[in-house]
């Protein structure tokens, strides 16, 4: 099961969060998002547990604990909508 996890200290190391979430089972995966421009964290990610009763567990646990002196939100990832290839019109076809 993957999970959201927000409001992260922009220090925080994927190696840190993998820590941080092991105590409640196995980690399959931990991923910081970074800026595309500086490379720096975005201040979230995600993490990947063995199982959903292991998600559920770090979800009770973890929600609403202060990491890094800020308080964390953690809950099950959703799925990225859908982009759509022509979301507008306006930039479909550029004429100059």
């Amino acid at each position: 099961m993957k999970l959201y996890v927000g409001n992260l200290p922009h220090a925080t190391t994927e190696q840190e969060l993998t820590d941080i979430f092991a105590a409640f089972g196995a980690v399959v995966s931990a991923k910081i998002i970074l800026d595309r421009d500086t490379g720096r964290s975005r201040g979230f990610g995600f993490v990947e547990m063995g199982s959903k009763d292991e998600a559920e567990k770090a979800i009770e646990e973890l929600n609403g604990k202060e990491v890094g002196g800020r308080t964390i939100v953690v809950n099950e990832a959703r799925q990225r909508e859908q982009r759509d290839n022509n979301r507008s019109s306006f930039n479909s076809k550029r004429r100059f």
